[in-house]
C-alpha cells in the first residue's frame, strides 16, 4: 500500500469520530442552551401571569365596591325621592 494512503486512512479513521465527538458535544451544549432559555422565558410569562391574575382579582374587588356603592347610594336615593313623594302628598293633603 501506498504510504499516503495509509495515512489518508488513518486521519479518516481518527478525524471521522473526533469530529462527531465535538460536534455532539456542541449539539448538546446548544440543546441544553436553548432548553434553559425556554425554561426561563416561562417562568417569565407565568410571572407575568400572576402578576396580571393579581391585578385583575384587585380591579374585581374595586368594582364590587363601587357596585355596593351606587347601589346603596341608589336605594338611598330612592328613598329619599320616595319621601319627598310622600312629603308632597302629606302636604297637599
Amino acid at each position: 500500500m501506498d504510504r499516503e494512503f495509509v495515512l489518508m486512512l488513518a486521519f479518516a479513521f481518527f478525524m471521522i469520530p473526533m469530529t462527531y465527538l465535538l460536534a455532539n458535544s456542541l449539539l448538546k451544549r446548544w440543546l441544553d442552551h436553548r432548553e434553559k432559555m425556554f425554561e426561563l422565558m416561562a417562568n417569565q410569562t407565568a410571572e407575568k401571569a400572576a402578576q396580571y391574575a393579581t391585578k385583575v382579582e384587585r380591579l374585581e374587588q374595586r368594582m364590587r365596591v363601587m357596585e355596593r356603592i351606587a347601589t346603596d347610594r341608589g336605594l338611598d336615593l330612592a328613598m329619599q325621592i320616595e319621601d319627598l313623594s310622600d312629603d308632597r302628598v302629606k302636604g297637599v293633603n
